[in-house]
């Protein structure tokens, strides 16, 4: 316990401005979080999956939030002596990014133009519209040029952030998720479900974004209320017997029709089923049958099934085995040539008026088609209903039978599901309630993961096709790769056994041109932060990963995709354990979201409160429970800040003492063993709730104390410390003791005052120091709370008299509880010092502290 010859000197004002600069630069210049690959498997490793933020545009204060408490639990593993591997990647690819780049740079991507090596943006963030009339078109290869420069400058403005925050990242092991190894990677992956038979294509209705012009997958949808009206519409009968009606909010789909429908037990169409109607308009005869999913107490109890209006009707589709009348085309418009089915004159000569309308436009055509005919009943009655949106799209989604590649995700498969649902259950979620979450959505899963998206900043789908010698591609011949080719991009590449020269030709070849789902690539984050493809050892040492940080709201997207691409390559976890962070809400406790507009950047908060203001408010949140944030109140970081001050100017007074040793053998006085007692407890309590990665827990255990040792402990024994012999020995060996103890149980919540303090009296860095374990010197732990009783009693005497502080006591009486009374006599000269009291007597009984007869000496008042 002596002070290191290379420590810092203190300073005479200690400050927390700059410290974030200062240690960082000196944290990466020491490699003080440096990775180091372990010679033989993962033996004392601890590994993240960190989650790749999305590198397009800015961070908000969501993800310091979550961020932080990853961090925490990093540097509380890092002290326990363990190998900590923290990655971090950036998610660079997908349809923010094109949007962002759409908007930012004025252009747009079509692929039928010629790449332009001298190109040059119209803007450079200065675009003055979004929409795509005014945006210039170029190539895909100079679109994907834009989005590499535009992403790499986000990832560096973010690494900034990070650095700021304070996170103790190893900055050698980024990757990104377009860059060359994640795309080989994330191909190679794709192969081997394709050659295991877990990758298939298929001719299906697929959900539809017209504004992006690509698929979505059932896990990227929301539900958002909006405003509609039923209809109610007659179908002719064709036995002449009355009309059959029915309700709908979507008539624009009649020329879609293909079946009515109602439930098999309903009385009121049980004669219908096996029969047709026709069809108001268009008149298209269709049959009415029944299904158990047709609702009785919905609308008339009978509905027309539509290709396709909703999921339903995908369900009806497939079940039912019905035939497909397309309407809607992958712009959102009605395509020009009726569907099949509809032979009559005035059905065609109706629906060429809707030919290349908006959606909305038909529907409002169509209405006044079937008033015109008097198929129309009523007027419309308004509803407001839940529609299936694109949870980055503006415009509702549509179902359009579209050709795309799955994965098995155990929809269709229960074994595979139950084996899902198994993992699960073998997985520790902390906190625990969100399991149900994960269970939920494995068990509710309808349809197998849609892979394919017709974008074009991603990581390309790595197959061709066999052309015909009609010059028609068959998609059943797929072509692949040689792994060592890997990545490819088979819009400019060819594969084994062609030439350029076969593109396109009869016999020859036609390379794919969809990228795959973002979230196909981010799945992969255990194989791509741990380099499975390298040979390196990294792979061994890391996998299965210990952690996996991430948000609530990704559990079916993040967490589900990872886990089902582990069990289906591994048969394993990827991760031991799944930590889910809350939402931060405003203080409305809404949300804050960038869709919202009521989302904080941090960048201007880091410099306004100070890193470790935040991240001490980010601390005090439990992981699964949001955290309310008013910036114009911001009283968590205010006692942040307060706090990390508290640290240094504690420690400038305790290494400004002097004594003869600083050994534990020299803490021989009851209230410095007392004190160490206690704080023996706090290590122990702290400990376990890390371990329970319960960072709250450890920090509701840890500040209090420090406050204690500052406010009471530090009083009780300055007299005593500026004095000479053992009893100075023992108080401030003890002072330096707990010092050290809790900057080092401070030090994952405030990484940049722990450490400015820890280098006064240490060369080495603190983080990479040990966490501390208990001294064990044997005294009794509430000692230190007996005598902060006895001095507050003292104090709020002094208060109560209208005296200052420093007034000294004539004589004074302490009563209470037998046992604290007889601690405080224990330790009576400390708290007589410290309350400047002469003659202190004891006096059992009562069941709280207090001190009485209290006779002052001459007094100053306030």
């Amino acid at each position: 316990m002596t002070t290191t010859p290379g420590a810092a000197q203190v300073p005479d004002k200690p400050a927390l401005e700059g410290l974030e600069d200062k240690w960082a630069r000196v944290w990466e210049e020491r490699g003080v979080y440096r990775f180091s690959v372990p010679e033989v498997g993962r033996e004392g490793v601890y590994s993240i999956d960190t989650p790749p933020p999305t590198a397009s545009g800015s961070l908000h204060i969501g993800h310091v939030f979550s961020y932080t408490h990853t961090d925490l639990l990093a540097r509380f593993h890092r002290m326990r002596g363990q190998r900590v591997f923290y990655p971090m990647g950036w998610d660079d690819n997908g349809l923010p990014t094109e949007r962002r780049v759409q908007n930012y740079y004025g252009v747009r991507c079509d692929p039928s133009l010629p790449y332009d090596p001298a190109f040059t943006p119209p803007a450079d963030g200065t675009a003055k519209s979004t929409r795509a009339a005014d945006q210039r078109p170029i190539s895909r290869r100079n679109f994907i040029e834009l989005c590499e420069r535009l992403t790499q400058e986000d990832e560096r403005q973010f690494e900034a952030v990070w650095r700021s925050l304070g996170l103790s990242v190893d900055w050698t092991q980024t990757y990104r998720t377009i860059g060359d190894e994640a795309r080989a990677i994330s191909q190679q992956a794709f192969l081997d479900n394709l050659a295991r038979g877990e990758a298939y294509q298929a001719q299906a209705p697929s959900l539809w974004d017209v504004t992006f012009r690509t698929a979505v997958a059932q896990a990227e949808l929301e539900d958002r209320d909006q405003p509609g009206a039923y209809h109610a519409i007659a179908f002719a009968r064709s036995d002449g017997a009355h009309d059959v009606v029915i309700e709908s909010t979507r008539p624009e789909l009649l020329p879609a029709c293909v079946a009515l429908v109602a439930h098999p037990d309903d009385e009121r169409y049980r004669d219908l089923f096996g029969s047709t109607v026709r069809s108001p308009v268009f008149g298209v005869e269709v049959p009415v049958l029944a299904h158990h999913l047709a609702q009785p107490d919905k609308g008339t109890g009978i509905a027309m099934i539509c290709t396709f209006g909703d999921l339903t009707d995908v369900v009806w589709w497939r079940e039912l085995d019905l035939p497909t009348r397309t309407v809607i085309g992958f712009d959102g418009r009605f395509v020009s040539d009726a569907p099949d089915g509809m032979d009559s004159d005035a059905g065609r000569a109706a629906y060429a008026e809707l030919a290349g309308k908006t959606v909305f436009s038909a529907r409002a055509a169509v209405v006044d088609q079937l008033r015109a005919s008097g198929a129309l009943l009523g007027e419309p009655r308004p509803v407001t209903h839940p529609v299936k949106f694109f949870e980055k799209g503006d415009r509702p989604l549509e179902i359009v039978p579209t050709r795309q590649w799955y994965l098995v995700n155990g929809a269709r498969d229960e074994r595979l599901r139950e084996r899902l649902l198994e993992r699960g259950r073998e997985l520790r979620f902390v906190p625990d309630f969100m399991r149900v979450r994960y269970e939920n959505w494995v068990s509710g899963l309808n349809g197998d993961w849609l892979v394919s998206r017709q974008r074009f900043f991603g990581v390309p789908l790595p197959v061709w096709y066999r052309l015909d010698e009609e010059g028609d591609p068959d998609f059943d011949q797929v072509l692949v790769p040689e792994r060592s080719a890997l990545p490819v991009d088979p819009s400019t590449d060819v594969p084994p056994g062609f030439t350029e020269a076969d593109r396109g030709r009869a016999g020859g070849f036609v390379g794919e041109v969809d990228v795959m789902d973002t979230w196909a690539t981010s799945s992969l984050t255990p194989e791509l932060a741990g380099g499975r493809s390298r040979g390196d050892g990294l792979w061994e040492a890391v996998f299965p990963f210990d952690l996996r940080p991430q948000g609530q709201d990704i559990i079916r997207t993040w967490l589900f995709s990872t886990l089902l691409r582990s069990e289906l390559a591994h048969h394993t976890l990827p991760w031991r354990t799944a930590t889910l962070s809350g939402f931060i809400v405003d203080p409305d406790r809404k949300k804050m979201s960038k869709s919202k507009g009521n989302v904080v950047t941090p960048a201007d908060v880091l410099a306004q409160h100070g890193s470790d203001a935040v991240r001490y408010w980010a601390a005090t949140s439990r992981l699964g429970t949001d955290a309310a944030l008013d910036m114009q109140n911001p009283t968590q970081m205010r006692k942040g800040r307060k706090l990390a001050i508290k640290v240094l100017n504690a420690a400038k007074f305790i290494l400004g003492l002097e004594a003869s040793t600083l050994e534990a053998a020299a803490v021989t006085e009851p209230l410095d063993l007392g004190m160490l007692a206690a704080l023996d407890r706090v290590v122990d309590d702290a400990t376990r709730a890390y371990e329970a990665e319960d960072h709250a827990r450890a920090l509701e255990v840890v500040e209090p104390f420090f406050w204690t040792f500052c406010d009471d402990h530090l009083e009780l024994v300055k007299d005593r410390a500026y004095g000479t012999g053992p009893g100075r020995d023992s108080a401030v060996a003890a002072l330096r003791i707990a010092l050290d103890t809790l900057l080092a149980l401070l030090a994952p919540v405030l990484p940049f005052a722990t450490e400015e303090a820890w280098s006064w009296s240490h060369d080495g860095s603190l983080h990479a120091s040990s966490w501390p374990e208990p001294t064990a010197l044997g005294g009794d732990p509430e000692l230190l709370a007996a005598a902060g009783e006895a001095l507050i009693g003292i104090r709020r005497a002094k208060t109560d008299a209208k005296v200052s502080q420093r007034t000294p006591v004539a004589s004074a009486r302490i009563t209470g509880p037998e046992q604290t009374v007889h601690r405080i006599g224990l330790v009576a000269g400390d708290v007589g010092a410290a309350g400047r009291i002469g003659s202190l007597s004891l006096d059992p009984g009562g069941e709280t502290v207090e001190v009485a007869d209290v006779v002052f000496q001459p007094t100053e008042s306030f």
